[in-house]
């Protein structure tokens, strides 16, 4: 996607997969041809050379796994945009680890961001900007129905596709099935914007017991097997559920008649309905979004934000042109 647009220099790759360490990135990317950008293993040579505006981050889902390698390129002077989960909001699971990486940016003079398109697009900013036609919000139900199909064994294994019902229980008993990352730093975000005092957020993974065979590149369930995890996440102000996000998520929901998209729905004056089949897709989404937010994450204040602390983004069709610097990925 960088490729595809004006003003963009990638400078930089850093990978972690032996495998793919001092091939040029052209040929990472199947391009067939030289970009003259060697992937590396080495993150701190490859910042100190390649001096980016902005490095983006997709390597894990929360922030503990992530924070090291954030302030590494705040360190060394560059806006950071990631796509794990928990910097959506990490103020909302992990206050200490963000009062570390605000007080890391705003030395350092550049803006620390995470998104996606969930968290960071469907179940937070597009709710929040729903309710910009509202005088009154009582409160907001969302849904987003979608197929993990297409996702990887980590995705399977996270999810607890392919397994029994006990051994779905007892995954999320152990922390090793955690369905949807995300719900706390959504939830968050909705009521910080709409001005909401939250008691608490709860969740609940449930299994989605199959009554068919299914195939997908990475997982196989037979019927009574489990095909995905149903999370619901629910914010409670003055003991009333105000918002109420559910992801169920699926390998072939097609299989028993299920549909993907996205709903939200809004109680208060006047009422809001949105909704859309099928779903947003999950991987171009989260790119896009990424990749759209560049210019306005280079242009922001220093310090850790959030999507409450930008404006809205929008496809960038035209020219992207940052300054002389370039752009790390």
């Amino acid at each position: 996607m960088l490729l595809e647009k004006r003003g963009v220099e990638i400078v930089g790759a850093i990978e972690r997969r032996p495998e793919l360490i001092g091939c040029d990135l052209g040929e990472v990317l199947g391009l067939g041809r030289r970009l003259g950008v060697e992937v590396s293993g080495d993150a701190e040579s490859v910042l100190s050379r390649a001096r980016a505006d902005v490095v983006l981050q997709a390597t894990g889902s929360f922030v503990h796994e992530v924070e090291s390698d954030i302030l590494l390129a705040v360190r060394h002077g560059c806006n950071l945009i990631s796509t794990a989960e928990e910097m959506a909001c990490p103020q909302a699971t992990n206050p200490d680890a963000a009062a570390r990486l605000d007080r890391a940016a705003r030395e350092a003079g550049v803006s620390v961001f995470g998104t996606g398109i969930n968290p960071g697009f469907v179940l937070d900013l597009l709710i929040i900007a729903l309710t910009a036609a509202c005088r009154r919000v009582d409160s907001v139900t969302a849904r987003r129905v979608n197929d993990l199909s297409p996702f990887g064994p980590t995705v399977m294994r996270s999810q607890g596709v392919g397994t029994t019902p006990e051994e779905f229980d007892r995954g999320v008993a152990a922390g090793a099935i955690v369905g949807h990352v995300g719900f706390q730093q959504s939830i968050r975000l909705i009521a910080d914007a709409l001005g909401w005092r939250l008691d608490r957020v709860e969740e609940r993974r449930e299994p989605i017991i199959s009554k068919v065979a299914r195939r997908a590149p990475h997982a196989t369930v037979e019927p009574g097997m489990v095909a995905g995890c149903n999370h619901t996440g629910i914010g409670y102000a003055d003991g009333r559920a105000v918002i109420t996000l559910l992801h169920p998520q699926q390998i072939q929901p097609q299989a028993e008649g299920v549909l993907t998209g996205d709903y939200i729905e809004i109680e208060g004056d006047p009422p809001v309905r949105f909704s859309g089949s099928p779903e947003i897709p999950g991987g171009i989404g989260t790119m896009a979004v990424v990749v759209n937010y560049i210019p306005l994450v280079v242009a922001a204040r220093p310090g850790l934000l959030t999507l409450n602390d930008l404006p809205v983004p929008a496809a960038r069709m035209g020219d992207m042109t940052l300054s002389r610097r370039g752009l790390a990925s």
